[in-house]
């Protein structure tokens, strides 16, 4: 039985049978004097257990004086092993690095602090555990707290959004009412996937571009998980893009870079295999060539498209440009 088990047991005891001896407590929980000592000690200090000791029954009961408090208080429903509550932790950890304003960490703090009571940690204990996970994030775009709240409301609560939406590519404002589908942290940035009203059709729309969000009271319209992986992730990254024709990249790495490309995810349908030469040949699948022309440059000379002569055209055609620069 672990700590966190041992805490339960002693919650239903002194619940059950109101007050109960040290001794009895000894033979139900297995453990030595000291540690049930601790335990009761930590109950009372880390978790607010109302626990007190009775001299005139000689026993452990709840405190009856604090009234209400006592009825209110109860340990966390859900059952946690030690290992389970570090890595809840550890996850919260991972996602704090996603989150800009901590507007997640906000809400989910009051759990958290539980979780970190629960496991037996002091305070620096806890803080020091914390330390020893670290996101870090580059080329970060950050997300208004107020709109990352309220279009999170509006998809748990399956409503519609009001949104002004500033379109890069054009620089150009848009008002459009929108059924809020999915939220999606891609390298670092926020988007939403959303049922758009104005166009009929499922749109993605970077939250850092959403210039005013308004809530709606009217019902959003539900698109089936399948379908909108279906439209939206079947091409590559973010300009997954939808409706346009699905197109298959080939490239071929040197072996200076095959070594890593071999072991990277770049989608999730690729095909790779590696050639006689060492060489490593991947095939991944586009609609928009815009983000896969950037991953591909990034690896320079050391990666060959093959076959596509519109891509092959409008990657020479970047790197000539890039080339004049330093000419």
């Amino acid at each position: 039985m672990d700590r966190t088990e041992r805490f339960y047991k002693i919650e239903l005891l002194l619940r059950g049978r109101g007050c109960v001896s040290f001794e009895t407590l000894l033979d139900e929980l297995a453990v030595s004097p000291a540690t049930l000592k601790r335990d009761l000690q930590y109950l009372r200090d880390r978790l607010s257990a109302p626990i007190v000791y009775d001299r005139f029954d000689n026993g452990y009961r709840f405190d009856q004086t604090v009234g209400a408090q006592a009825q209110r208080h109860e340990l966390p429903g859900l059952w946690f092993s030690e290992r389970e509550i570090t890595a809840l932790l550890t996850m919260h950890q991972l996602m704090a690095g996603l989150d800009d304003d901590g507007v997640l960490s906000r809400h989910l703090q009051p759990m958290m602090d539980k979780l970190q009571g629960m496991l037996g940690a002091d305070e620096s204990e806890a803080r020091e555990l914390m330390r020893r996970v670290k996101v870090i994030s580059t080329a970060r775009r950050r997300t208004p707290s107020r709109h990352f709240e309220l279009l999170g409301s509006a998809l748990v609560q399956r409503k519609r959004v009001w949104l002004r939406y500033f379109k890069r590519s054009d620089r150009s404002t848009s008002e459009r009412e929108v059924s809020p589908q999915r939220l999606v942290n891609y390298r670092n940035t926020w988007y939403l996937d959303a049922w758009c009203h104005a166009s009929e059709g499922l749109r993605r729309f970077a939250l850092d571009a959403i210039q005013e969000a308004k809530a709606q009271e009217t019902k959003a319209r539900n698109v089936a998980v399948k379908d909108l992986e279906a439209e939206l992730d079947a091409g590559y990254g973010i300009y997954g893009g939808s409706g346009a024709k699905l197109k298959w990249a080939t490239l071929v790495f040197e072996a200076d870079a095959a070594q890593w490309v071999a072991v990277e995810e770049w989608h999730a349908q690729q095909k790779g295999r590696w050639l006689a030469d060492g060489r490593y040949e991947l095939q991944v699948p586009y609609i928009d060539p815009t983000e896969l022309m950037m991953d591909i440059l990034r690896h320079g000379d050391s990666v060959q498209v093959k076959g596509d002569k519109t891509l092959m055209g409008a990657i020479a055609q970047r790197l000539k440009k890039a080339a004049a620069l330093y000419a």
